[in-house]
């Protein structure tokens, strides 16, 4: 029998290249946004209204909208449209990196602080009521010094919250997690000018935590905390899987 030749290698696929299309929509889509046609917050019209006026199918326009969307400046709403969120491009590809490991730090956070929050207010005693205190004056008195010095009273605050919760395991937890809570404290206010416009970011939120444990009032410190740690995390807009805008 003859031997059958070996099925031939096929082509190269070869670097993949945006459609001209695509970059052109986005790129007009982009100038409306920029030179302020389409401010933060606007819903940008539907697929069918765009592809109307840019003389192109829905899936160039569906394709632009996630060009936009990478550069930060649209997010989708589920049911609601696309909104503009930025009139400038985001940071680069570092830079956004960056923002992706707070924002999970952030997240642990929110998991282990707003239950130990809640316990505070419920087991709190005299002494837990004079640290916290204590603690919260200290921070307001870091306000003057440089970001390193904010972050530890910051934390040391926090940390007190943690420890009037009289729950020796959470405590430990606390414990092993500040290291990357310190860092990614500091990452955030690398990243987010917070305290240029306010050196004492968040004080009001932090006095009603205090206020709110000292008088037993769980869901007044779990509300506080819960109102901080939900308001980082939507300044540091993390990522969402982009889905077809709502017409």
């Amino acid at each position: 029998m003859p031997s059958v030749p070996p099925p031939s290698a096929p082509p190269p696929l070869g670097a993949l290249r945006p459609s001209p299309l695509v970059e052109q929509a986005a790129d007009r889509l982009r100038a409306r946004i920029t030179d302020g046609h389409w401010p933060v917050g606007t819903r940008l019209p539907g697929e069918t209204t765009l592809a109307k006026e840019l003389g192109v199918g829905r899936s160039t326009v569906r394709e632009a909208l996630r060009a936009l969307a990478g550069a930060g400046l649209v997010r989708p709403r589920q049911g609601a449209g696309v909104f503009v969120i930025a009139t400038a491009p985001a940071a680069d590809w570092p830079t956004r990196l960056r923002r992706a490991a707070v924002t999970e730090v952030y997240e642990v956070r929110t998991a282990v602080e707003v239950h130990a929050a809640r316990l505070a207010a419920r087991r709190r005693t005299p002494a837990d009521v004079t640290a916290l205190q204590a603690a919260l004056a200290a921070r307001r008195a870091a306000a003057a010094a440089d970001d390193t010095v904010f972050v530890a009273a910051d934390l040391a605050l926090h940390e007190t919250v943690v420890a009037a919760a009289h729950n020796p395991l959470l405590a430990s937890l606390f414990a092993d997690f500040a290291p990357a809570l310190r860092t990614g404290l500091t990452e955030l206010l690398a990243l987010l000018p917070l305290r240029e416009a306010d050196p004492n970011p968040h004080d009001d939120t932090h006095a009603a935590l205090v206020l709110a444990i000292a008088d037993g009032d769980e869901e007044g410190a779990v509300a506080a905390l819960t109102r901080e740690l939900t308001g980082t995390l939507a300044l540091l807009g993390a990522g969402h899987p982009f889905g077809g805008p709502a017409e």
